[in-house]
Order: C-alpha cells, then structure tokens, then sequence
C-alpha cells in the first residue's frame, strides 16, 4: 500500500501504481481538497492499472481526520463513552461518506484502551475499560458494515499502555502475556469473533513476550492471532516508514520481516524512494488466500454522493453526530 503527493496524480505515479506488488493506495490530508477533487483523483487512481485496486485513509475522527471540508467531523472516539447509542450510527455515517466518493475502507476502529498514558493513542481510543471499548467498538464497526465498508481493528495486540510514539521512536511495553490477556486482547477476541475482517499490528516490542515487535513477529501475528484467536482476515502491517519500525533494517528488510512474520499487505507511506525499494526488492508472489482475504476489504457503496446527502438517513444521523461532537466539545 502506496501514497501518493498531491490532489493530482502526478505522471510518474502512474508507473508506481502499475507495479503487480501495488496493491492499495492510501489517501492524506494532502490528496484532499474536497469531495468532488478526491473522487476525480480516485477515478484517476483506479483507471491508472487493470485489475482490483484498494483505496484506504485514516477517518477515525477527532485527531484522525483526512478529509475535512465536506465531510462531517466526527468526534473522537472516547465521546461515545457518553452517549453509547451514537457509535453505530457514527460508523455508519463515516463509512458511506468515504464509500460515496469512492473509499474502499477507512483504518477503524482503533481497540486500543486508553491506560492515560499513551501520547498516540489517548481519545482515540472507545473507552479505559475493556468492556466498554469492546461493546462501542463492535457498535461502531456494525454501523461501518451496515454502510458497505469493512473494518480494520488496531494495534494489536494493544498501544494503550506504553506513553512513547510508535511514530517517532519503538515503544516498549514491559507487561506479561496475562496482563495484555486480560485487558488489551478482550475487543480483539470478541470482535474476531464477531468477523472482523482486517486487524493492524502495532510497532511496540512487548519485551518480556517477544524479542520482536509485533508486526514483525510471526509469534504475535501466526501463534496469538491466527492460530489462538483463530482470525482469517487481513493483516496489514502498520506504516513501514514509521520510526518504530526501523530496529528491523532497511525498508527492503522491513518489508521481508513483516511479510515472513504473517502480514498480507505493507504500508509504506511519506517516503517515495522507500516505497519504490520495497516494490523492486519483494518477489512477485501469487496467493489466492491472501488475495481473497484483501477482496473481502473492496468497498460496497449502495449510495453515490448525491443520493446520500439527499437522503433522510444521512439527515438524521448528521444532525445528531454534529450535535454530540459540539456537546462533547
């Protein structure tokens, strides 16, 4: 999964996105104008190779927003806590604003549990305890099936307890395997049950656990996640160019780490030249399970723009996020 630079589709992108290791794009703050501008540049990406190509962004709400101006602002997600009736509805809405211009999935919900400690995660995070992070965060991801979108829960096995930013440096988490058991792991058990469909590994080293950390640990991601929790969705490494992912070598490395320890798709974001490593270094490989779990995460759009916006479900429910987001405010 690539980025792009700007609100255009620049002619050497077309190349990049042609590469058969291209499998996703992932739109910022950057690539987006308004509506109309994405979903002309999201034609744009979709006409530049044959075949399935996956659209994703980070639309969580609160601090993790990338389209703004024309769509509705969400709150974060620690407001739910307040009015638990509003997490479906507020999944709902978010999925079928992003569907309607052309998104395959947003990055949500996060199920990580707020610790206070956390600098990353803090309001992102549903709730400081795990039942009710779980119960919103199911709610929250029925609203986004309802619209057509699949979810992705990260990061795993949980961020919320460590204060260090995964961005800028590794965090480690010292806590035992029955600690995290306890707590972190309850909405990734319950919602894996309930068929999530695509989970994000977080870049922090449970030292005490694991030597690696657990998006490049076949120990977190084949014998916790597949093999205990029984989970046959997608896993999509988190941002390769992130900082808490350079312990694992190069960006070729990294990308062979993640791959070997049980990631189906890699993100590498923000760096050009990293990304075009990764594309030329990895072999080009044919897995029709791979590929039939990352078609589960092809967006269902039932409403283009228009019909939505027009629409008395829209209405509503916008009416009453907009309301809570100024309450909670």
């Amino acid at each position: 999964m690539l980025d792009i630079e700007g609100l255009t589709l620049a002619p050497h992108e077309h190349d990049k996105l042609q590469h058969p290791n291209t499998g996703a794009v992932i739109l910022f703050a950057r690539n987006y104008q308004d509506p109309q501008q994405v979903t002309e540049l999201i034609d744009s990406i979709r006409a530049s190779r044959p075949g399935p190509l996956l659209i994703a962004v980070d639309q969580e709400g609160g601090r993790v927003q990338r389209f703004q101006n024309g769509f509705t602002r969400f709150p974060p997600a620690a407001s739910y806590a307040i009015a638990p009736e509003l997490a479906e509805p507020a999944g709902w809405l978010m999925a079928a604003e992003l569907l309607a211009v052309g998104v395959d999935f947003s990055f949500a919900p996060v199920l990580d549990i707020d610790c206070g400690v956390s600098q990353i995660i803090g309001d992102r995070a549903f709730a400081t305890e795990a039942a009710l992070a779980t119960q919103l965060s199911s709610s929250f991801r029925r609203g986004m099936n309802r619209a057509g979108m699949a979810a992705t829960g990260k990061h795993f096995p949980g961020h919320g307890a460590i204060a260090l930013d995964s961005h800028l440096t590794l965090p480690i988490d010292n806590r035992d395997l029955d600690s995290l058991r306890s707590k972190d792991l309850i909405p990734f058990i319950q919602l894996i049950n309930e068929g999530l469909e695509a989970v994000m590994p977080a870049h922090v080293l449970y030292a005490n656990i694991d030597p690696n950390p657990a998006g490049f640990s076949p120990f977190w991601i084949q014998s916790i996640l597949r093999e205990e929790l029984k989970f046959n969705g997608v896993v999509f490494s988190d941002d390769l160019s992130m900082e808490g992912a350079a312990t694992a070598g190069d960006f070729p490395e990294r990308a062979r780490r993640a791959q070997q320890a049980g990631c189906d798709m890699l993100l590498v974001c923000n760096n050009p030249l990293a990304a075009e490593q990764v594309l030329e270094s990895l072999p080009v490989t044919n897995d029709p399970i791979r590929t039939q779990r990352l078609m589960r995460m092809q967006g269902q759009r039932k409403l283009d723009r228009t019909q939505l916006l027009n629409s008395n479900l829209w209405l509503e429910t916008n009416t009453l996020i907009k309301q809570h987001r100024e309450r909670y405010a």
